[in-house]
C-alpha cells in the first residue's frame, strides 16, 4: 500500500466516521469537517464538496488535533458526543476572523465538564489573544451564553511563531503566513512523516511569507492549502488557472507529496470545482480538492 489512503473516494459527504475509530486511518490520518472559506453556503449546488467553514481533524499517535473551529466544528462536535469517555484534544487557530471561530460556541464536548480541550493560537491584528477573541464572539448580543457556560476544562495557550508544541512523540512547528490577517501554518510532524496546514495563501506573498510557508510544508506527506481568490466580479472564474497557481508552485518548489486544496469560495459550486480539479491535476497529479468527510491516512505501510 502506498503512503496515502482514501477512505470511502465516492461518498465523501455521507462517510460516518467517530474519531475513536483510529483503524480505519491508521496511525496518523486527517479528516475534513468543513472545507469552506469565509462563509457557510448551505444549497443544492454545494452538497458534494460541503458547505461548512474550516475544520480539520489529525489523529496522529494517539493525540487528536483539530485545525480551526468554523461550523465544520460542530458537526465533529456532535460526531464525538457518540462517544461516552471523556475526551481530550488540542485545538489550534490559523487566525480569529469569523470563518475560523464561528463554530466554537456550538462545540457541544465543550460543555461536558468531563473533557478537556487545550486551545492555542496567536494575538489577532488587534492584539487580542484567541481566549479574548473566543469570549467576545461569545458575549451578548452576538451569543446568548458567555464562554464560562463550557464546564469542560479548558486551556489556552498563547504561541509564539518559530516555537513549537511538542505532544509526546508529536511536533507541531508553526509560522506567520500572511502577515496582514495574522494568520499562523502549521506542520505537524510525527517520526518520519508530516502534514503541513497552510489556509492561508494570496497571489501577493512577499519573499518572507513564502520563506515561512516553504520552512514549514518543505518534503511534507501531506499538504492542506487554500486556493488564492479571484476578484469578486461576475466573471469570477474567467482566469481560473489563478484559482491554483500559487498552491500548486509552492507545493513543487517544497517537493511536498499530496496537495489538497481546501477552503472553497462560497461561489465556487460543486460543477466549477470539479473542473478545478480536472485542471490542477495536469499541473499537479497527486492533489485532491477537499471534500465534507474525506479521510486521508499518510505512512501506512
Amino acid at each position: 500500500m502506498s503512503n496515502f489512503e482514501l477512505s470511502n473516494s465516492k461518498n465523501y459527504v455521507n462517510e460516518q466516521v467517530t474519531p475513536m475509530d483510529n483503524h480505519l486511518g491508521g496511525e496518523f490520518w486527517v479528516k475534513f469537517w468543513g472545507v469552506r472559506g469565509l462563509i457557510p453556503t448551505p444549497n443544492s449546488h454545494t452538497c458534494r464538496y460541503g458547505s461548512n467553514t474550516a475544520c480539520v481533524e489529525i489523529y496522529v499517535a494517539g493525540q487528536h488535533l483539530i485545525f480551526d473551529g468554523g461550523t465544520g466544528l460542530r458537526i465533529l462536535g456532535k460526531m464525538w458526543q457518540q462517544e461516552q469517555k471523556s475526551l481530550e484534544a488540542h485545538l489550534f487557530f490559523t487566525n480569529s476572523q469569523s470563518n475560523r471561530i464561528q463554530g466554537f460556541p456550538f462545540f457541544a464536548p465543550a460543555f461536558i465538564a468531563s473533557n478537556c480541550f487545550h486551545i492555542y493560537g496567536t494575538a489577532a491584528s488587534n492584539g487580542a489573544s484567541i481566549k479574548q477573541c473566543l469570549c467576545d464572539q461569545m458575549l451578548q448580543p452576538h451569543f446568548p451564553y458567555p464562554l464560562q457556560v463550557m464546564e469542560s476544562d479548558l486551556n489556552f495557550y498563547n504561541l509564539t511563531p518559530g516555537n513549537a508544541v511538542e505532544l509526546g512523540e508529536v511536533k507541531i512547528t508553526m509560522a506567520i503566513i500572511n502577515k496582514n490577517q495574522k494568520s499562523i501554518g502549521y506542520r505537524v510532524t510525527w517520526g518520519e512523516h508530516s502534514i503541513a496546514y497552510a489556509t492561508d495563501l494570496h497571489k501577493s506573498l512577499d519573499i518572507e511569507e513564502q520563506k515561512q510557508i516553504l520552512h514549514i510544508i518543505q518534503g511534507a506527506d501531506l499538504l492542506v492549502t487554500n486556493a488564492t481568490y479571484t476578484p469578486p466580479t461576475d466573471k469570477n472564474h474567467e482566469y481560473a488557472e489563478l484559482f491554483w497557481k500559487t498552491p500548486v508552485d509552492l507545493a513543487q518548489t517544497a517537493d511536498v507529496k499530496r496537495l489538497v486544496i481546501s477552503h472553497h469560495h462560497p461561489d465556487d459550486n460543486d460543477t466549477f470545482l470539479d473542473e478545478i480539479q480536472d485542471q490542477v491535476k495536469s499541473a499537479f497529479p497527486n492533489v485532491l480538492l477537499a471534500c465534507e468527510g474525506m479521510l486521508l491516512s499518510v505512512g501506512n505501510s
